[in-house]
């Protein structure tokens, strides 16, 4: 091409890229930049030119759009509605790609996609150019057998295709069995995907395959390799005298454990006593890093769980039980190794001394979340069996409010969802469904948890020596704009100079306290949240308006806190030499990127088992009426949230009286004739007409 074609296309191409730009057609380009009409097919060459280069791209509604990046690498994630997302490798938001720019890739794929547009203030968009490789080669689903051959259909919405299973290759499988898939071939846009069986899990009408089915499409590990399951026999040996010798003896201090009425894996424990005005609390972790060498078989098993998953009706341990719920699990009235954090603080809670030990424990009572809750609450009864442990508790509550109102100051956020609490029976079917609010004793610990995690987190940020933190970012302007947005039409308004600060969220929060829409905005701020992981770099905690925070309470069932223990006793011991300093700043990021993924993993597991258990629960209620409130609005309906914590869609379709717009500035669903309005917070009376226990979707009708 001669000289000035290239200026031609540099001309162009610069004028794509001003961020003023928005995807154009071939005649409004020529418009904008005053091209003549016979001067057009030279500007097509031009932009042919630069789509071949694939600096531009062309959509198939004729829009030409730039690349603001060269090829970047990430993991494709699939939407039900055909579109998805790619997680980009080098990190920053999600990018858009639209069903048309897929380019055929399967969900969690690892891909090699271009940004097609960024506009400001807006989810930037891009097309997937090549399939680096696959990311899943099992899926589990429902398998049904047809005349010569089978199909399955995934469990995971997000496999937009059944499965088709050669004769020959379901592996014994008949209709109706949850089965594991292994892909064979991943289809094309106009071919199924195909696999063989490799699993049966089980028929969908037994008890527990509904939960294992979620649990295997994970990816979750159920069973431990013989060789981790023979180590942790080896380890699990009751504490001897020499196991004690070099550590602070504690077994003379008064210490409890709280935890559920179920906990078995009792990983902290609480002492607190006074010395003069002020307070000295000791908040002390199993030592699992005693029985779990780095690089054992035990070890490599943790780090690829990353976390204990824990489900309705069991949990998957991240450890053997052998470990878990015996030597490393601080039983009272047995001698433990722990790593303790005792804590000096005045009655202002200002922090004026504290010690991060190595110890041996011995707790004298453990106590339940409703026991101590009855004890600060009065009941006689309880009082009575714990007098010994009475005015620790009272102080303990003393305390706890002291640290509270303290991080409260500061603009710690305090989301206080409740949680669902499901029972199961012994089949595991679910017999009833409801909230599981936080009580006075879970606010205790939880306080002084978080206290023991900022001490650790600062002294060792100022160590400067490699180490593993829990950080949360600012929230996008884009999100936060939106949420202002939204509450305004509550009359609430969010203060942001040049960026949002927690105390905004926090006084928001204060606001909506006990008004009907505070479920609702303190979703919708959540959701506004970025996530929480685990991050070499200390960039703070914005939920909890912290400059230091990491995870250091529960080795037992968190990698990383497993993994910041060895980091501390090697600290604690002389042994953090150049080597070892060279060698954690080696290997944790990835430790990092793994335990975040794998956290990730495990709550959508136990998210997918709550909606899987309360789908299954109101099969049984179909036809029966509640009160609701309406949680969610949308363009095809409402979602409506029971007081059992129980949400379900109420379709636009299933509304018989009108018909409704959905008015986004409002977040209302609005009556063309009838003038009715359905808004977001508002109380409103459902009929149950469907459940569905694959889908894992609630549907009601409003009664009028």
């Amino acid at each position: 091409m001669n000289e000035a074609f290239e200026r031609r296309k540099k001309v162009i191409y610069d004028f794509m890229k001003d961020d003023f730009y928005t995807p154009m057609k071939i005649k409004e380009i020529a418009i904008v930049l005053q091209i003549p009409r016979e001067q057009r097919d030279a500007l097509k060459e031009v932009l042919d030119a630069l789509v071949k280069e694939e600096k531009i791209t062309l959509s198939k509604r004729g829009k030409y759009s730039v690349g603001h990046a060269e090829h970047q690498k990430g993991v494709f994630q699939a939407n039900v509605r055909g579109f998805g997302f790619v997680l980009p490798e080098n990190g920053g938001g999600d990018v858009f790609i639209p069903e048309e720019n897929l380019c055929g890739a399967f969900h969690g794929d690892e891909v090699e996609f271009i940004i097609t547009a960024a506009p400001s203030g807006r989810r930037r968009e891009g097309k997937i150019v090549r399939i680096l490789s696959h990311g899943v080669t099992r899926i589990v689903g429902l398998y049904e057998k047809c005349k010569s051959f089978g199909f399955v259909r995934p469990d995971n919405q997000r496999y937009l295709k059944d499965i088709y299973i050669p004769a020959g290759k379901e592996g014994g499988a008949m209709t109706g069995h949850k089965v594991v898939v292994e892909l064979t071939s991943y289809g094309g846009e106009r071919m199924k995907p195909e696999g063989k069986v490799v699993e049966i899990i089980g028929h969908i009408n037994d008890p527990g395959t509904d939960i294992l089915s979620i649990v295997m499409d994970m990816g979750i590990k159920t069973e431990f390799p013989e060789k981790a399951l023979n180590q942790a026999v080896r380890v699990g040996k009751e504490v001897s005298e020499a196991d004690c010798a070099g550590r602070l003896d504690l077994r003379g201090w008064q210490m409890v454990t709280i935890d559920g009425e179920d906990a078995k894996d009792l990983d902290d424990a609480v002492s607190l006593t006074r010395e003069g005005d002020n307070y000295r609390l000791g908040v002390h972790i199993a030592d699992v890093t005693n029985y779990v060498q780095e690089r054992s078989a035990l070890d490599k098993e943790a780090l690829e769980r990353g976390t204990s998953v824990y489900l309705a009706d069991r949990v998957i341990p991240m450890l053997p039980h052998k470990l878990s719920n015996g030597i490393c699990s601080l039983n009272a009235g047995q001698d433990r190794l722990a790593l303790s954090c005792i804590m000096t603080l005045t009655p202002a809670g200002d922090m004026v001394d504290h010690e991060i030990a190595e110890t041996v424990i011995r707790v004298d009572k453990r106590r339940s979340y409703n026991g101590v809750a009855k004890i600060l609450e009065g009941d006689e009864k309880e009082i009575i069996e714990n007098l010994e442990f009475v005015p620790m508790i009272l102080r303990m509550r003393e305390l706890s409010k002291i640290i509270r109102e303290r991080r409260g100051k500061r603009g710690s956020i305090d989301f206080d969802f409740p949680e669902t609490k499901i029972v199961l029976d012994a089949e595991g079917k679910p017999i009833e469904i409801k909230p599981y609010e936080r009580n006075a004793a879970t606010k205790i610990i939880e306080d002084f948890m978080v206290m023991a995690n900022e001490t650790v987190a600062e002294e060792y940020f100022w160590r400067d020596v490699p180490f593993l933190y829990r950080t949360h970012e600012t929230p996008d302007d884009e999100k936060i704009r939106q949420l202002s947005v939204f509450i305004n039409n509550f009359g609430y308004h969010i203060h942001v100079r040049n960026e949002v600060r927690p105390k905004e969220i926090q006084k928001l929060l204060g606001k909506v306290e006990d008004t009907p829409e505070e479920a609702l905005i303190s979703r919708l701020a959540l959701r506004s949240m970025k996530q929480a992981r685990y991050t070499t770099e200390n960039t703070g905690h914005f939920g909890l308006a912290a400059k230091y925070y990491t995870h250091f309470t529960s080795p037992i069932r968190r990698y990383p806190d497993l993994q910041i223990h060895r980091i501390i006793k090697e600290n604690l011991r002389g042994r953090l030499n150049e080597d070892r300093i060279s060698h954690y700043g080696e290997i944790l990021p990835k430790v990092a990127a793994q335990c975040s993924n794998k956290e990730r993993t495990a709550e959508e597991a136990e998210r997918e088992v709550v909606k899987l258990k309360k789908a299954e629960y109101m099969r049984a209620h179909i036809g029966e009426e509640y009160e609701g409130v309406i949680s969610g609005v949308t363009r095809w309906g409402a979602y409506v949230e029971l007081p059992n914590t129980v949400e379900g869609l109420v379709h636009v379709a299933d509304m018989w009286d009108d018909h409704y717009e959905f008015l986004e500035q409002s977040y209302e669903l609005a009556g063309q004739h009838t003038g009715k309005r359905y808004k977001l917070g508002q109380t409103v009376r459902v009929r149950v007409i469907d459940a569905d226990k694959v889908l894992r979707t609630v549907n009601f009708e409003i009664i009028d």
